[in-house]
C-alpha cells in the first residue's frame, strides 16, 4: 500500500439494474491507469430485498447465486459477475476489499417465541419493562441455499436483541432474556451501551455464533480471492470477537490481508482506545478529519485552517489512518449526513492525496457522481492523483501558520530533481506564502498544476519560493519540466 489510494466504489443511490459488477469489471483498467490501487466494494451478499444496498443483510453465503428474497442477483449483479470483476481488477493490480456487515441480520425466514425486556432507547442499560414473551423474526434457515457452503441455521438464542414484536405489532428495543444473555460490554458507550443498532442483533457471546462467523470470514475471503475487508459498524460489535475474527482470517489468507474498521465517532480518544483494544491490528477511517473538513466547509472564512488536522487520526496514528472526505453514510440524505461542501472538496482531496501520511480513500460519489448526476470534482481528482504518483514524494513540511491560508511542502525524492510540490489552501482572500522546497530545486521554474495561477515561480538559491493561491481555492505548485 505504499503510496496507495483506495476508492470506495459505490454510493447509496446506485440504480437497481444488476449491472454494477459488470461496470466495475469494465472500469478496472481505467482505475489502475488513474492510480487507484484498491477498491472497497459494497456488501455483496443477499439483503432483505433486491434493491437493498447490502446493510440489511440476510444471507452472507449468498453472493447472488440462489433464489432468495425474490431474486437471484443482488442489487449489483450475480456472484459470477462479481468474480469476473475481481479477476479483472487483479489483472490490473488493483486490490479488492469487501464491505463486511456482521452486526445484525434482517428479513428472517420465520418467527419464534422468546422472552425479552424492553430497554430505553437512549439508555440500553435501563430496563423499562418486566420480562414477557414476544414473537420475533429470528429464524433463518435459508431455504433457497439448502445448506450449501454452511448448514448453520439461526435462532432467537443466537441474538441478543431485536426491534419488532409480531405478536403485538409493536416496535421497541427488546433485549432477549435467557442464560448468558446480556449486551456486550466491549462496545461503544453511547446510549448507555451501543451493542444494539438494528434488526436482529447478533450475540457474540454465543460460541456457535463466534465459530460460524469466523468460518464465514475465511470462506468469503477464499471464495472471492479478496485482499481485505472493510468492517462495518465495529463500535457496535464485541471487541474480542473482532480480534478473533481478524486472527482467523489472517491465519488463512496471510498477515498482509488488509483490515479497516468503521468506528463512526468524532472522538479521538475513543478511536485511540479502540485501536489499543484491537492491539493495533487494523486501520480505522479518520472520522475526525472528515468532520474537520465538513466544519471548515460550513464556516468558510470564519474557520481557522490551522485547526484542520487537530484531533485527526492521521495526526495521532498516521500509519493506521484511512483518510476520507465523504462516504455513503455522510452523503446527502443519509443517516450520518455531514457532507463536505463542494467549494471545499478540492482542498480536502488535495490534502489527503498529497500529504505524506494516511491511506487516502476517494468516494465514488465525489468521482463519478450521485443519483445519476455527474460529479464536478472528477477532473480535479484525476489531476491530484497524477500529482500524487508523480510529484508527491519526499519529506513533508507543514505551513499551518495562518487562519485563512495553510499549506504543505513535499520536498521530492533525492534521486528525482523534478519531484516535489507546494500545496496552498485558502478559505478567504487571495494569499501568498514563502515556502522552502529544498536547495536541490534552486533555479527551477515551478508551475501551478490546476490552472488557478498562470504565472511561474522561480525557486531561489536557498530553495525558497513565493507561492500564490486565489481566494477560496487551492493551488498546487510543481516543478516545470
Amino acid at each position: 500500500m505504499k503510496n496507495g489510494v483506495m476508492m470506495q466504489y459505490f454510493e447509496w443511490y446506485l440504480p437497481n439494474t444488476g449491472k454494477f459488477w459488470i461496470q466495475l469489471k469494465d472500469d478496472a483498467e481505467h482505475l489502475a491507469k488513474i492510480g487507484i490501487t484498491a477498491v472497497w466494494i459494497p456488501p455483496a451478499y443477499k439483503g432483505a430485498a433486491q434493491d437493498d444496498v447490502g446493510y440489511g443483510c440476510y444471507d452472507l453465503y449468498d453472493l447472488g447465486e440462489f433464489d432468495q428474497k425474490g431474486t437471484v442477483r443482488t442489487k449489483y449483479g450475480t456472484k459470477e459477475e462479481l468474480q469476473q470483476a475481481i479477476t479483472a481488477l487483479h489483472d490490473n493490480n488493483v486490490a479488492v476489499y469487501l464491505d463486511v456487515v456482521m452486526n445484525h441480520k434482517a428479513a428472517a425466514d420465520g418467527k419464534e417465541k422468546f422472552r425479552v425486556k424492553e430497554v430505553d432507547e437512549e439508555n440500553r442499560d435501563k430496563e423499562i419493562s418486566d420480562t414477557y414473551e414476544i414473537e420475533g423474526w429470528t429464524a433463518f434457515n435459508f431455504p433457497g441455499r439448502k445448506g450449501k457452503y454452511s448448514g448453520f441455521t439461526w435462532h432467537w438464542y443466537h441474538f441478543s436483541g431485536t426491534d419488532y414484536d409480531a405478536k403485538r405489532d409493536n416496535t421497541a428495543i427488546y433485549q432477549i432474556q435467557g442464560e448468558g444473555k446480556e449486551w456486550s460490554r466491549n462496545v461503544d458507550g453511547e446510549n448507555g451501551n451501543y451493542d444494539y443498532l438494528m434488526f436482529a442483533n447478533i450475540d457474540y457471546h454465543h460460541p456457535e455464533v463466534v465459530e460460524e462467523m469466523k468460518k464465514w470470514g475465511v470462506w468469503v475471503a477464499n471464495e472471492l480471492n479478496l485482499d481485505g475487508f472493510r468492517l462495518d459498524a465495529v463500535k457496535h460489535i464485541n471487541t474480542e470477537f473482532i480480534r478473533e475474527f481478524i486472527s482467523a482470517v489472517r491465519a488463512e489468507r496471510g498477515e498482509d490481508f488488509y483490515i479497516v474498521g468503521e468506528y463512526w465517532k468524532d472522538c479521538p480518544e475513543d478511536l485511540d482506545a479502540y485501536l489499543a483494544a484491537e492491539q493495533y491490528a487494523m486501520d480505522l477511517f479518520d472520522v475526525s478529519l472528515h468532520y474537520n473538513f465538513a466544519t471548515a466547509s460550513e464556516e468558510g472564512e470564519n474557520y481557522d485552517l490551522r485547526q484542520l488536522l487537530d484531533g485527526s487520526l492521521v495526526k495521532e496514528h498516521p500509519a493506521l489512518a484511512v483518510t476520507l472526505v465523504d462516504n455513503h453514510d455522510s452523503q446527502p440524505g443519509q443517516s450520518l449526513e455531514s457532507t463536505v461542501a463542494d467549494w471545499f472538496k478540492p482542498a480536502a482531496y488535495a490534502l489527503i492525496l498529497l500529504m505524506k501520511d494516511g491511506y487516502p480513500c476517494i468516494f465514488y460519489g465525489d468521482y463519478y457522481g450521485m443519483k445519476g448526476e455527474e460529479s464536478p470534482h472528477h477532473t480535479t481528482i484525476d489531476i491530484l492523483l497524477t500529482i500524487r504518483h508523480t510529484y508527491a514524494h519526499g519529506a513533508q513540511d507543514d505551513y499551518f501558520d495562518h487562519p485563512n491560508c495553510v499549506g504543505i511542502v513535499r520536498r521530492g525524492a533525492t534521486d528525482k530533481p523534478h519531484t516535489g510540490l507546494a500545496l496552498l489552501i485558502s478559505n478567504a482572500a487571495d494569499a501568498e506564502k514563502q515556502m522552502h522546497v529544498g536547495t536541490q530545486h534552486a533555479g527551477q521554474q515551478w508551475m501551478e498544476a490546476l490552472g488557478t495561477c498562470p504565472d511561474t515561480v522561480t525557486i531561489d538559491a536557498e530553495g525558497n519560493g513565493i507561492f500564490r493561491v486565489p481566494a477560496g481555492k487551492i493551488a498546487v505548485w510543481i516543478p516545470k519540466e
